[in-house]
Order: structure tokens, then C-alpha cells, then sequence
């Protein structure tokens, strides 16, 4: 088949993954495995890493740990792949100092949450995002996760801040796939699918690509969605995301945090991983055995 155009903006790349934070064993930043997550990520097609991020242990992480987070991922990676990191938190003076640390570590871009537990109002948080892409250069990936912050960004917001020349990019965690079909056909916004089970419907109306938290287990796996469209075969694109569906539903709907579940299975693959913090507490026996059984069966299956 005929290759298909992509018109579609990505500054990122197409596959993006939202990393997991490896810990040592006593709960310390593990840089030296969060290189090797990187490069191993990378190097199996990863275009971005997005650091973090809800599957990054943003709340519990601190200031210095994100910045230090970034500066090794960044050695580690060099030009070869984006690296958009996490800076959004509930207070606007402290996001606009994490964008500038994240900006001297040496991101590519910023993923900016809204701000969550206040819950602002539409006027309030259109001013926050746009205070924070003031205050540095690099570009900005809106995050909208109602269901985490209780704080929806509305499509009418999203219109007004596409006006902004350093907002360029949209993680959609919204479930609302007409809103994000509405943004797509009116401004330049990148979306980026941030279910997993939207990856492909929403890379078919013209988006970008998508941030991944299962990529941290099956990064070439969920690349080859996007190549398979790419290439024209959109019925083997298809064939390719339902095998995966398994293994995410294992991982983003098991009543466990996609982090929980992430790290289960690398550490068990031998992978840097480590504890999560709490509140957050490591996953069962019994879920991750079932978990590793999901992923023997993808990897183990056909077009694997």
C-alpha cells in the first residue's frame, strides 16, 4: 500500500513514553538506572520520554530529584529522542520555577497538569497556563486529566491558548474524543493520546501520537501501531493495537496506578525499576504474576 501523508504536528516525535522514576532499593533516585531505562526505551523506538508525569511519581519526587531526573536522561539520550518534563503542580509560582529548573537541566519541552485540589475556574486556569509558557522558552504540552485533577481544560480554553506561541501540545486524557476532535480541526495543537485504548483512534482524526505509560514494558510493540498506519495497512494497525489491549487493560485497569503496575513488571524483567513511594505500595503476588502471564502472551504471540 501507498504510504499515508502525515500533516499532522508532532514536536515531540509520535511515541512517547511517560517513564517510571527508578528507585534504589532504599527508595534514593536511581540516575544510573533511569540511563538505562532511557537508552533502552529509546533505542527500541521511542521518539520522546516524558519525565515526570503521573507515572514518574511527580507528587512525591522532589524539586531537585525532577531536575537531576532530567540532566541524566538527557546524557543518556542525547539528541537522539525529546524529553519533555513534568512541572505541573497545584501552585503557579511553584510550576513556573520547575519549568525554568527543567529548562536549565536540558528539556525539550514541559508537560504543565492543572492545577489540582483548587480546582480554578476556566479564566483562572487559562492565566496559569499561560504564565508558565511565559516563563521560559521551551514549548508546552498542556496535560488534561480531569479524573486526577477534578479540573477540566474545556475545548474553548484549549482554542484560546493554542494562541500562544510556546503552547504546542495537548497529553488527552479526557475521554472526551469529540472536544478533542473539535481542537484538532480548529487549531495547530498537537494532541497526543494519553489512554492507551485511544492511541490509534486518535492517531486515525489527525493526532500526534501518543504518551504511553504501558511503552515503559512494550515500547517497539506500541510503535508498530503507529508504523503499521503510517504504511497504509490501517486493518494490520488495528490487528496490532487490539493484541496489545490485554496487556493494557492487565496494567491501566486493574484498580492499580499504571506506575504500580509498570514497575511490577520491569522488576521483574530484571529492568531498573525499583519501589514505588508511598502512598502508592508495590503490587501483589498474585497481580503480578498475572501481569507477566499478559506479557508473555504478547510478546510470545504473533507479530511480536
Amino acid at each position: 500500500m501507498t504510504p499515508a501523508a502525515r500533516t499532522a504536528p508532532a514536536p515531540f516525535g509520535r511515541a512517547l513514553c511517560a517513564m517510571i522514576t527508578p528507585f534504589t532499593a532504599t527508595g534514593t533516585l536511581d540516575t544510573d538506572g533511569a540511563r538505562l531505562l532511557a537508552d533502552r526505551l529509546v533505542s527500541a523506538g521511542c521518539d520522546g520520554l516524558v519525565l515526570s508525569g503521573t507515572t514518574g511519581e511527580s507528587p512525591t519526587t522532589s524539586d531537585a530529584e525532577k531536575a537531576e531526573l532530567v540532566a541524566a536522561v538527557r546524557e543518556a539520550v542525547g539528541d537522539r529522542a525529546s524529553i519533555v518534563a513534568g512541572v505541573g503542580t497545584s501552585d503557579t509560582r511553584h510550576t513556573v520555577r520547575l519549568a525554568r529548573d527543567a529548562e536549565k537541566a536540558g528539556a525539550d519541552g514541559v508537560l504543565v497538569v492543572s492545577p489540582y485540589y483548587s480546582r480554578p475556574p476556566q479564566d483562572a486556569l487559562e492565566a496559569h497556563f499561560r504564565e508558565v509558557a511565559d516563563a521560559s522558552a521551551l514549548p508546552v504540552m498542556l496535560y488534561d486529566i480531569p479524573g486526577r485533577t477534578g479540573t477540566r481544560i474545556e475545548p474553548d480554553t484549549m482554542l484560546r491558548l493554542a494562541g500562544h506561541p510556546r503552547i504546542v501540545a495537548v497529553k488527552d486524557c479526557s475521554y472526551d474524543f469529540l472536544g478533542a476532535q473539535k481542537v484538532l480541526a480548529r487549531t495547530d495543537l498537537a494532541y497526543y493520546a494519553g489512554c492507551e485504548e485511544h492511541h490509534l483512534a486518535l492517531y486515525a482524526v489527525g493526532g500526534a501520537g501518543y504518551v504511553s505509560t504501558v511503552a515503559n514494558v512494550i515500547p517497539a510493540h506500541l510503535r508498530a501501531v503507529l508504523d503499521a498506519f503510517d504504511a497504509g495497512d490501517t486493518a494490520g494497525a488495528a490487528v496490532r493495537q487490539h493484541r496489545v489491549m490485554e496487556l493494557v487493560e492487565s496494567m491501566m485497569a486493574s484498580g492499580l496506578p499504571g506506575t504500580v503496575t509498570a514497575k511490577a513488571l520491569l522488576g521483574g524483567l530484571g529492568l531498573p525499576a525499583g519501589p514505588v513511594r508511598a502512598p502508592l505500595r508495590p503490587a501483589g503476588r498474585k497481580t503480578t504474576d498475572g501481569l507477566r502471564a499478559a506479557c508473555e502472551r504478547l510478546v510470545s504471540g504473533p507479530h511480536s
